[in-house]
């Protein structure tokens, strides 16, 4: 058996007034949501995804469940969240336009499975080899898939923060839950765009390699604060342990 040894912490950065990201961290799952919508309803959103999340997670990381029924039952937060969304827009009009992304892995076994929809962002160090796991679902994205534009382009295009899928109450969601081998020792990351739009996949390599979890967390806030940090910034790093973790879950950002 395996569990994440986990670390995490979400700053509201030097421009925002306040914090619309929401992390979790636990022995078997952790996730960002990135909020957005005016008048604070980014905070609501993304308290949602996270604690619907959590709340879902004592059945999926039950156990005595099994791997079939676990994924399925990840996968479905998805629709519990968006329903959820709808369900609050429909009562508070106000929260109309509200969204958020969510990016989250959860440990079964050996197999971590990716549920993530927007431009948050997971990434995989294994060894020397670091690679981001998720695609994000921006306009930006499907442009460079479609050869449209260059790595160089991004940094100036207009478009550059458009995404194409958030959770936002509109149903339709039609998500793949891409499942990845665990090692131990693997270490992964899951990041708000707060850190991924200002400092590059280099740079993040370089802080979390080689540092302890509670180190490698704070020098990737730190590097978002030295650049500016234009954006609430959430990070959580998880390593494969084959100790056991507590089972508690820790939630942070707007979520506490």
């Amino acid at each position: 058996m395996s569990y994440f040894a986990t670390s995490a912490r979400s700053a509201v950065g030097l421009v925002r007034s306040g914090n619309e990201d929401s992390g979790l961290a636990s022995s078997r799952l952790i996730a960002v949501a990135d909020g957005m919508g005016g008048h604070a309803a980014g905070e609501v959103a993304s308290k949602i995804a996270i604690s619907t999340l959590a709340q879902l997670a004592s059945i999926f990381t039950n156990p005595e469940i099994d791997a079939e029924s676990a994924d399925d039952i990840y996968l479905n937060s998805f629709h519990e969240i968006d329903q959820i969304l709808k369900s609050e827009v429909d009562e508070n009009p106000q929260l109309s336009g509200m969204g958020t992304t969510l990016t989250s892995l959860f440990l079964r076994d050996n197999s971590v499975a990716l549920l993530h929809i927007g431009d948050s962002r997971a990434y995989r160090l294994r060894g020397n080899s670091f690679e981001q796991l998720s695609v994000d679902h921006t306009v930006i994205q499907e442009l460079l898939n479609q050869g449209a534009i260059s790595e160089s382009d991004i940094a100036t295009h207009p478009q550059r923060s458009v995404l194409t899928q958030v959770l936002m109450g509109e149903g339709n969601l039609e998500l793949p839950l891409p499942v990845f081998e665990g090692k131990v020792k693997d270490r992964y990351l899951v990041c708000s765009d707060g850190l991924s739009s200002v400092l590059s996949e280099k740079e993040i390599k370089s802080l979390i390699k080689g540092r302890d979890r509670d180190e490698a967390v704070n020098a990737l806030i730190d590097a978002t604060y030295i650049n500016g940090a234009p954006d609430n910034v959430t990070v959580v790093i998880a390593d494969i342990v084959e100790e056991v973790q507590p089972d508690a879950i820790v939630k942070i950002g707007a979520a506490q």
